[in-house]
């Protein structure tokens, strides 16, 4: 059974080749042929919460174990902490353990790459990321890497971060530049990742025609990293109905204000066959779902 580190998870998942697994694993679900149980969430001390995230198709079954603490930041931890077991699920033999936090941060990302590839009417950028934490480094290396991304605009509560993170996307040969905040580079900017843990919205109400947001930060009913008038005014995209209903706060207060119904969300393997992107913003909101692991095993360990 092969153990692989952060370093060696990342080498075996590509972004450009899990978002194409991410998607037969989504052609499998929308056609009944793959499903996976809501995933176990165990609140923990210090608002950290343990996930538990099962699934399997013909050939793997995967159980996910993760630990998320959002005030590891401020203790140099990391936030998210897990493995993902990956066997064979005819006989059960296991195969290996991927580490849970490159695992998560790659899954992601490559979620928001399938969708900013289909949906995004000007998906080679400028992008503009907040936050720059792990998901924003990976979402940065996923939109250079599958949609050639040449130029990131940067902004972080932590300025130093953010400078940090320039100077990673520098060396992969992008131009980078740390800005104040997202107001003052919104015309500028054709993507948007918002990857924080706020609990106030990150992005103002109003954002030019035509600008894709994966908001992949918030995964609790108290975080809200978008304001809901832009999510009203916006097309919804999201990774799974059920999911967002129960975890993606910036939905959860949008709706609850008046701006958004649960009607006006399509989940990603539906828009992924529209012909043409709709117009006015585009938001996608992820929270997870054990088939992007699933996914993940299929790129680290499939034939």
């Amino acid at each position: 059974m092969e153990i692989l580190n952060a370093k060696e998870t990342g080498v075996r998942l590509p972004y450009p080749k899990l978002a194409d697994s991410i998607w037969e694993v989504m052609d499998g679900r929308r056609e009944g042929k793959l499903d996976a149980p809501s995933r176990l969430v165990l609140p923990l001390p210090e608002g950290g919460n343990l996930l538990v995230m099962p699934a399997a198709d013909d050939e793997l079954a995967i159980t996910k174990l993760v630990t998320v603490h959002p005030g590891n930041a401020r203790r140099e931890l990391p936030t998210i902490q897990g493995e993902v077991v990956v066997m064979e699920a005819g006989t059960g033999t296991r195969l290996g353990i991927l580490d849970g936090g490159a695992a998560t941060a790659r899954r992601t990302a490559a979620l928001s790459l399938l969708a900013a590839r289909t949906l995004a009417r000007r998906p080679d950028g400028p992008l503009l990321v907040v936050g720059a934490g792990t998901q924003a480094r990976s979402h940065l290396e996923a939109f250079h890497e599958g949609l050639g991304v040449a130029k990131v605009l940067l902004t972080s509560r932590t300025t130093e971060r953010a400078v940090f993170l320039a100077e990673h996307a520098r060396s992969l040969g992008m131009e980078a530049r740390v800005v104040d905040g997202p107001q003052e580079v919104l015309d500028e900017a054709s993507l948007i990742v918002t990857a924080t843990t706020s609990g106030e919205p990150v992005l103002p109400e109003d954002v030019p025609e035509g600008i894709f947001v994966a908001a992949v930060g918030a995964f609790n009913p108290e975080m809200a990293e978008l304001p809901p008038w832009l999510v009203g005014s916006s097309t919804v995209v999201v990774d799974t109905i059920e999911g967002v209903r129960e975890e993606a706060g910036d939905l959860i207060k949008a709706q609850r204000a008046g701006a958004f119904d649960w009607e006006d969300a399509t989940q990603l393997e539906d828009a992924l066959l529209w012909r043409e992107s709709p117009e006015g913003p585009i938001v996608f909101k992820s929270v997870g779902h054990a088939l992007w692991d699933l996914a993940a095993a299929r790129t680290a360990f499939g034939s």
